[in-house]
């Protein structure tokens, strides 16, 4: 798709030429060391925390204030959407602890690499 006659190769090679500056460039990328995955961890974790805990005010002010409607249809669609606010924040809960898991994980396998490195 990138022919000549479309234009598309010539303006690509002309903006690789104008980019002088080499802090753009691709090949210069920017190692994260184990305080950047740490902060992170600890950040998700806490915002998992935060989650559970608004998860739980959520299901008991549910369980307390319980919806009566007459129609079934809108019975229907009050027990869909508790269901969706519900699993939402639970859903939230999960991932803010699993990304906080995960990069636990990579600190402590950054540490480890660390000192192989140094003792090479």
């Amino acid at each position: 798709m990138n022919l000549p006659s479309n234009g598309f190769k010539n303006e690509s090679n002309q903006l690789d030429k104008s980019n002088p500056n080499p802090v753009d460039s691709p090949n210069s990328e920017v190692k994260k060391g184990p305080l950047s995955f740490l902060s992170g961890s600890v950040t998700s974790l806490s915002f998992s925390l935060l989650s559970l805990y608004i998860s739980k005010k959520i299901v008991l002010y549910f369980a307390i204030h319980n919806t009566n409607y007459s129609s079934p249809f809108a019975q229907s669609i009050a027990s869909g959407f508790k269901t969706l606010i519900i699993g939402i924040s639970f859903l939230a809960t999960f991932t803010f602890g699993f990304i906080g898991m995960g990069l636990f994980l990579v600190f402590i396998r950054s540490l480890i690499e660390g000192n192989k490195e140094k003792t090479d």
